[in-house]
């Protein structure tokens, strides 16, 4: 089987990059194609992929099994955001997100519904808005 670069860290996805090679680096790793040398994961916290997750705050895992389960590069940037959206709301965050709400005296608030939720009322801002 052949082997073969992935793509330029310049190419971007929605603005962000880097992120599309690691999204290429992990598919071609997958069926064998990721030519020597790549490193692939998060093992090394100074490799850009590490790096990458931390910055958006993903699980490297769960970005696998997202990338591996098909679309495009857009479509798992904004499975991402969909998830980061909605974190705190009915799963295993809600606890987390209660108590956060009461330290900040805000556990009244039946309109923070979401951790970026928290933030907006945190900051000053009407959530959602």
């Amino acid at each position: 089987m052949q082997t073969q670069n992935p793509c330029s860290d310049y190419i971007q996805t929605k603005g962000l990059i880097y992120f599309a090679r690691m999204l290429d680096k992990i598919r071609l790793y997958a069926v064998g194609r990721l030519a020597e040398g790549y490193f692939v994961g998060v093992e090394d916290p100074t490799f850009f992929d590490a790096r990458c997750t931390r910055f958006l705050g993903v699980n490297y895992d769960d970005l696998v099994k997202r990338t591996l389960e098909g679309g495009s590069d857009d479509e798992i940037l904004e499975w991402w955001n969909a998830f980061l959206s909605k974190r705190g709301w009915r799963d295993e965050a809600s606890a987390d997100l209660e108590a956060a709400k009461k330290r900040s005296g805000l556990g009244d608030r039946d309109d923070i519904q979401t951790w970026i939720d928290l933030h907006d009322a945190e900051e000053g801002r009407t959530p959602g808005k």
